[in-house]
């Protein structure tokens, strides 16, 4: 969709060194995207909401390269500290996007990157950390070429390069809530990038809080990658993808209208439903833990007593997100002091919410 081998650099010019930091925060999949096809597709729509302070810092420097070899010439610290791993992870990623940015392998890249959670944590950082390189290496196109002045395709196409590094990555280009995957539902929605949803929420949405409860740390038996992969032997796929269809639908007329209790029920029946589908796959395996369940139960007895709005998610992982409205966020925060930090890993709690999505700093 966007290769373009005209996009190299002019051997004879001079080009100045220089750098772009962007941070990029995660989200939170509402409607689940579990199951994949092609390069990074879709095969159901998911909607999300865009989180504020769990994201990635990242810097990319860059230099003409005296490298003559056409490979990328690239370093990788991580938190300031040379990080192979990541290195390795980053290096086929850049590679993989030759054809789209040809010039990369004329260039000196140096990537610092860092997150403002524990990376230990539990929570997942590929969204927010892929999201924030691919807006470096958007702004980095743009300054060579002028080729993505307006704002709208500068943000598409940053969507487009974060989903082939993570599918959910693509959500985090923009504010509040995005949408991902082809769906009658929202207007330009493509299973290429995701498209924004903000303007079509109730503002109620928008000051929503996300606080995650970390049940557990430790990683986990089953990556997300080979979770999507099971999808594909599991007897319940179908049913699932025609199921997330329906739900994103009645989900965003209930975004629309400020329905709290149905999006808390869809969001709720969509963090079970991800986690049977675990249960069903072949090999079957769990990643909900002793204290994932305690919580649960925690959140609906609470829930029923008070009356208050408080829904819980969950991602790949033992660790639960709850979801409710900041008018009650004193309340909550109180039950979770008093009834829920006993389940969580040496008592922590990410505290989060819906913001307003990436910047450049």
């Amino acid at each position: 969709m966007y290769e373009n081998p005209k996009l190299l650099l002019d051997p004879s010019a001079s080009i100045e060194a220089g750098q772009f930091t962007w941070r990029s925060p995660s989200n939170l999949a509402i409607i689940k995207y579990w199951g994949k096809y092609g390069t990074q597709l879709p095969r159901n729509p998911s909607l999300s909401l865009t989180l504020a302070a769990s994201c990635t810092d990242t810097m990319l420097e860059y230099e003409l390269t005296e490298n003559t070899s056409g490979q990328i010439d690239l370093d990788f610290f991580f938190h300031q500290e040379e990080n192979d791993a990541f290195r390795t992870k980053t290096l086929a990623f850049l590679e993989s996007l030759l054809p789209i940015f040809p010039f990369l392998k004329q260039l000196k890249l140096t990537v610092h990157t860092g997150n403002s959670f524990p990376h230990s944590a539990g929570i997942a950082s590929s969204a927010s950390g892929m999201s924030a390189l691919a807006l470096c290496l958007c702004s980095l196109e743009d300054a060579l070429f002028g080729t993505l002045p307006e704002p709208n395709d500068f943000d598409r196409k940053a969507s487009y390069i974060a989903r082939l590094g993570s599918g959910s990555a693509c959500r985090s280009i923009f504010g509040h809530a995005a949408v991902w995957g082809e769906t009658a539902a929202v207007s330009g929605s493509s299973n290429e990038y995701a498209t924004p949803i903000g303007d079509l929420i109730h503002d109620q949405f928008k000051d929503f809080h996300d606080d995650i409860l970390i049940v557990s740390s430790h990683e986990k038996s089953v990556s997300s990658s080979a979770g999507h992969a099971l999808m594909d032997g599991n007897p319940y796929a179908e049913p699932r993808y025609a199921q997330a269809r329906t739900r994103l639908n009645t989900l965003l007329d209930a975004m629309k209208a400020g329905d709290l209790e149905t999006f808390g029920k869809i969001a709720e029946d969509e963090a079970l439903t991800l986690h049977a589908l675990m249960m069903c796959s072949n090999p079957s395996y769990m990643l909900m833990q002793p204290g994932s369940i305690s919580i649960i139960e925690k959140v609906r007895q609470y829930r029923a007593e008070t009356g208050n709005p408080v829904y819980f998610s969950l991602d790949a992982g033992p660790n639960i997100h709850l979801l409710y409205p900041g008018d009650i966020v004193h309340e909550v925060r109180a039950f979770i002091d008093e009834q829920l930090l006993e389940h969580c890993e040496n008592g922590y709690v990410q505290q989060d919410w819906v913001g307003e999505g990436p910047e450049e700093v």
